[in-house]
């Protein structure tokens, strides 16, 4: 197996910190996503690449056993335990495993550590499960509004998923069993995704309500009627009242973000008035309003 250099792949040196490696990961993820390069032959690779050496690197301990071990950082606890026993054996020998066990008990123990037995020949093996992926999906306020199904790439192989409506920004999914391959027929790991929201333009989230502000022309605030205004679902036509005031708010129950794996059921919407002033005005529309001012 040829040596994979992680942090060459994402283009950072090893005294990079937990942040280094973020902001690195984030830009190459986006860089060669292979839904946004459909032209480029490689960017499934690449890609699955850039998601392996975040995996390790984001991870302290990983990257601990990386540093050390290199490409045989997987097996480093097997490593460990071995340079253990090597040195108990070397300053106490096997009368350490003497007090108060039997040859079998010592055997077990040996069988157990190294997958084979000491001296009896068995081939039954220690099965080890197979190391968890961690991958990051990037999604819209839009995308996260709606229920909906996608296809990931990993490791070569393509996964479709559920996406629940309601997913928040920074939540973590857990996929069984597409992670690594276990040893000796241990299990596989399992694959989590972190989904990562962009900010909407106009409409802001908390947990599961949604804040917007709206403009308002003067006329319309003080005399009253209707305006339409733009939401996640479509568009809605709101009453306004007379002789609404600026940065006044109203709520829309139901028309908020879905609660996570609560179909049907939805936050608030609060809409903050942004009351415009006229400019360019007309002379006779100054003189109407010097008029007002005087009444």
């Amino acid at each position: 197996m040829d040596f994979v250099d992680y942090y060459k792949i994402l283009g950072i040196n090893k005294t990079a910190t937990e942040k280094d490696i973020k902001s690195a990961y984030r830009k190459l993820a986006r860089k060669y996503h292979p839904d946004l390069n459909p032209d480029y032959k490689d960017a499934n690779r690449k890609f699955q690449q850039i998601n392996e050496a975040n995996e390790v690197l984001s991870d302290p301990e990983k990257r601990k056993k990386y540093d050390q071990y290199g490409k045989d950082w997987q097996h480093a606890d097997e490593y460990e335990k071995q340079k253990q026993y090597e040195r108990q054996s070397a300053t106490s020998g096997r009368q350490r495993f003497s007090g108060g066990q039997s040859e079998s008990d010592f055997s077990d123990f040996f069988e157990n550590l190294f997958g084979g037995s000491a001296g009896t020949g068995r081939s039954r093996q220690a099965q080890y499960r197979g190391e968890d992926f961690k991958a990051e999906l990037q999604l819209n306020l839009i995308d996260a509004y709606k229920t909906q199904k996608q296809t990931l790439t990993v490791n070569g192989k393509k996964i479709r998923i559920t996406i629940p409506a309601g997913i928040e920004n920074g939540q973590t999914i857990k996929i069984p069993g597409h992670g690594g391959p276990g040893r000796n027929n241990g299990p596989k790991g399992d694959l989590y995704i972190t989904f990562s929201i962009a900010d909407h333009t106009r409409i802001k989230r908390l947990g599961d309500n949604l804040y917007t502000t709206v403009d308002l022309d003067l006329y319309t605030a003080v005399l009253g009627g209707e305006i339409t205004i733009d939401t996640l679902d479509g568009q809605v036509k709101l009453k306004v009242a007379p002789e609404t005031q600026n940065g006044s708010k109203i709520k829309l129950k139901g028309k908020g973000f879905p609660v996570y794996k609560n179909e049907g059921h939805f936050g608030v919407l609060f809409v903050t008035w942004n009351i415009k002033i006229p400019t360019n005005l007309t002379d006779k529309q100054k003189e109407l309003f010097t008029e007002l001012s005087k009444s």
